[in-house]
């Protein structure tokens, strides 16, 4: 069973994705914007969101790779017609990732203070870091429980469920968002930074219940945990520890970056909070064609149709550099209103401006790196990525930033790293397709 590649198709699953990928990062800009013009300490506000979204992105970054796991393994049995002997690995995933997400509530909710500590954080923003974080981190089971769902559904070439439940949560967000931070006078009482917080939890406890409702409504895939384990659940874990580790060294380096930043002033992490915000969002958009190449990808290589898994290359390359031109013209045309969205403060807003106009200039670059990330998990290289990634921060990131901090570059130390450690994860990428899949593409 091949994969239908035509412009129609593969916006069918580009277009739900990335409405669905946007709806992470509308929840941390939610916050940000609304944080940021509360009338009690915006700034320390700001910079405890910035600080804590940083840590939660590497929690759910690390142990949410069972999307990618799971889409690659359901997708490939799709594309070689034998559905039924995967069907049992989602739920089994699920209760994994559930068990896990317990364990790191019980190790990180006693010392939230140390874990902010180590980003610089101190006096009003630790305090405001560990109270956001106390409650946060009640979301994240139900965050983990429908990243697994969307990966399902992703294996399964539909993403548009996902979509909706996606929706539904980034809407319900920023409704709660405004009542909670602000109140609503004679009724509710402005909570600030903790009705952020409350309000993201209920909005992850509403997208998971959704998930489970369309899953259970919408496919014939079980979520009744059994056993035996199943057969793929071995690969299923070595590709979660690849992506494990990849995501670990991915995390360093946003670590080191938001270490960095904290470290100098409360205005440069408010700063560096909105910047790396509204980077994240334009990673999630472009990452819908990333979802496509994904989900087609891995049906591709099971049916072994690698002259399609080329021209799938090919195409997306053009719809991705595409649409970051698009945003880097929409950030350029609203350069100055974008940052008065998030903040009124004139410091943060003058290092905000000051480092823009670099995320801007990425986002074709991070359209390339991301689109072939995204077809390199559907068809299961993890490996690889791991590698690459490890190589890109370590030898890349982390000396360029330290090197840079030295002349005292600041934000743009920081953006530059980051823009030369995008190129060091996508050219390899690009490369290494080309040398895994031409040759025999050409003797189809």
């Amino acid at each position: 069973m091949s994969a239908d590649i035509s412009f129609k198709n593969i916006n069918r699953l580009a277009i739900p994705a990335l409405i669905a990928g946007v709806a992470e990062p509308v929840l941390s800009l939610t916050d940000t914007a609304i944080i940021g013009n509360v009338d009690l300490n915006a700034t320390e506000s700001l910079a405890a969101v910035g600080i804590v979204g940083t840590f939660l992105s590497m929690l759910i970054w690390v142990f949410g790779q069972t999307r990618s796991a799971i889409s690659s393994l359901v997708s490939r049995y799709l594309g070689a017609n034998d559905l039924d002997s995967i069907k049992s690995l989602p739920a089994q995933a699920m209760f994994i990732m559930t068990v896990l997400s317990a364990v790191i509530i019980v190790l990180t909710y006693p010392f939230a203070e140390g874990i902010f500590k180590l980003y610089n954080a101190e006096n009003l923003i630790l305090d405001y870091s560990a109270t956001y974080y106390r409650i946060r981190v009640f979301g994240f089971p139900f965050t983990l429980l429908t990243i697994a769902v969307f990966g399902t559904f992703r294996g399964l070439q539909n993403t548009f469920y996902p979509m909706i439940i996606a929706i539904v949560g980034a809407a319900l967000n920023i409704i709660l968002d405004v009542i909670l931070v602000y109140g609503i006078q004679g009724y509710v009482q402005p909570m600030y930074i903790e009705g952020a917080a409350y309000a993201s939890v209920i909005a992850q406890f509403v997208m998971a219940a959704l998930s489970i409702i369309y899953l259970l409504k919408k496919t014939d895939i079980p979520l009744r945990f059994t056993f035996p384990w199943n057969k793929e659940i071995k690969n299923f874990m070595l590709m979660i520890l690849n992506l494990f580790v990849r995501t670990l060294a991915l995390n360093v380096t946003l670590y080191f970056a938001t270490r960095f930043a904290t470290g100098y002033g409360k205005s440069y992490i408010a700063a560096y909070t909105i910047a790396i915000n509204l980077w994240f969002l334009g990673a999630f958009i472009i990452d819908g064609y990333a979802s496509a190449g994904n989900i087609l990808s891995g049906k591709l290589l099971g049916s072994k149709s690698y002259a399609e898994l080329i021209k799938l290359s090919n195409t997306l390359i053009k719809y991705g550099i595409f649409c970051g031109m698009i945003l880097a013209a929409l950030g350029a045309l609203f350069y100055r209103p974008i940052g008065r969205i998030f903040t009124q403060e004139p410091n943060v807003l003058d290092q905000f401006y000051n480092v823009f106009w670099i995320i801007l200039l990425m986002q074709p670059l991070c359209a390339l790196a991301f689109i072939f990330d995204g077809m390199f998990k559907g068809m299961g290289k993890m490996k690889f990525l791991r590698n690459l990634l490890l190589m890109a921060t370590g030898l890349v990131f982390i000396p360029i930033l330290f090197f840079l901090d030295q002349f005292n570059l600041k934000l743009y130390g920081i953006f530059i790293a980051l823009t030369f450690w995008m190129m060091a994860r996508g050219i390899p990428l690009i490369l290494k397709f080309r040398q895994l899949f031409l040759a025999k593409a050409e003797k189809e």
